[in-house]
């Protein structure tokens, strides 16, 4: 239900997820921690190197075809870039105030969602979309509507919603729900030109993106915003949690260190798909226009030659240098998210919010594993957190 109609927050490399097999598995046999290019035995050339993913990330020299995830539609890139620009300002500034008017409500909602105990990563995700409701449709927007995006996050966005719903049953939902989309933002668009504060991330869609615009692009740039608002943000917050619960003596880690090297093990991006320009050398290896690309975040932030014990959870490595050029867990260059830097601060609220007065433990549930997708989601588990009424303070 997002960009492609498909919950998926950016187009998956060919292949790589389909036939049962285990991507993170095929790749890491693959990457010898030298050759940071090669081409893989799924038909990909695969970028592990971080001076090459920055450099076909960030299309520098246009190595590229394509440079945005998060603006493409089935119908290519959403454009052009000044609008982009406009949407992507405008969002941040109308996220930025809402968690501001917020924050306060956090307490109570960990709480409530959270506590005495939660099965994950779905209690992630809908804490997040919770909390963010009322900025990705403002309450008096129709009641349809609500409904609408509501089960596009059960059934479109929840790790493994997809594949709980027939395919007869995702077509018609997703014919329906589109249909609902639609009607709203032509609704949106009459008043276009009409000075006014926007009210929700879909009117910031519609009024920046300029008279003319396809609601069906308009439709596919906002499901773009809940799945990175409701999906990324709650996986993330998902394998901070897990990490914590099974690394109980990584307990009392600052919450900015946590996030920041949960991102890192398990970027929620962590494939990122895209075609050559033309003939050319990448990391030692030649590529070209019939090639696809799939940079790797996963592989360069575990890169043996950027990081220490790179496979292992150390959350105090943040407290001092770190390499910077090898982290990329919101892309790089012009397209990085726009939303990076208010969902970090998000992201650290919860974390410290969820072990800061309580003891927390996790349970992951028998033979669960990283559901790998499009987004890389943490493994089904429980967890329960008990209250520290010996430590009122932070730790």
């Amino acid at each position: 239900m997002t960009r492609e109609g498909k919950g998926e927050p950016a187009r998956a490399p060919r292949g790589i997820l389909s036939r049962g097999r285990d991507p993170l598995a095929l790749l890491s046999a693959e990457f010898d921690g030298v050759h940071d290019v090669w081409r893989s035995a799924s038909g990909m050339v695969c970028v592990a190197g971080p001076e090459s993913a920055r450099a076909v990330l960030g299309n520098r020299d246009a190595v590229v075809a394509e440079a945005s995830d998060f603006y493409r539609t089935r119908h290519g890139d959403f454009g052009p870039r000044a609008a982009q620009i406009r949407i992507g300002r405008a969002a941040r500034a109308l996220m930025r105030r809402h968690l501001d008017l917020r924050r306060r409500e956090l307490p109570d909602l960990v709480t409530e969602l959270l506590s005495p105990s939660s099965v994950w990563p779905d209690a992630g995700n809908l804490l997040v979309f919770r909390h963010l409701r009322d900025v990705l449709l403002h309450p008096d927007a129709p009641p349809q509507l609500h409904s609408t995006v509501e089960q596009i996050v059960h059934r479109a966005v929840l790790a493994g919603a997809r594949r709980r719903h027939s395919p007869v049953s995702r077509l018609l939902f997703r014919r329906r729900a589109l249909n609902v989309l639609h009607t709203e933002i032509r609704s949106r668009q009459r008043g276009f030109g009409v000075a006014h504060e926007p009210r929700d991330l879909l009117d910031v869609v519609v009024d920046e993106s300029g008279p003319g615009s396809d609601p069906k692009d308009l439709a596919e740039v906002f499901l773009s915003f809940l799945f990175a608002a409701v999906g990324s943000v709650g996986f993330a917050l998902g394998w901070s949690v897990y990490l914590l619960g099974t690394h109980p003596d990584r307990l009392a880690a600052e919450p900015s260190w946590t996030v920041r090297e949960a991102l890192r093990l398990w970027p929620v991006a962590w494939l990122f798909a895209r075609t050559p320009s033309q003939v050319q050398e990448l990391g030692g290896t030649e590529v070209a226009p019939r090639d696809q690309l799939a940079v790797c975040t996963y592989l360069v932030h575990r890169h043996p030659g950027y990081w220490e014990r790179p496979d292992e959870f150390v959350p105090e490595r943040w407290a001092s240098a770190v390499p910077d050029g090898a982290y990329l867990p919101f892309g790089h260059g012009p397209h990085t998210c726009a939303g990076a830097t208010v969902t970090m601060r998000l992201l650290e609220d919860l974390v410290e919010l969820v072990t800061r007065d309580r003891r927390l433990s996790v349970t992951p549930h028998d033979g669960a594993g990283p559901q790998v997708g499009p987004a890389l989601a943490p493994p089904r588990f429980t967890a329960v957190l008990t209250d520290r009424s010996d430590c009122p303070g932070r730790r």
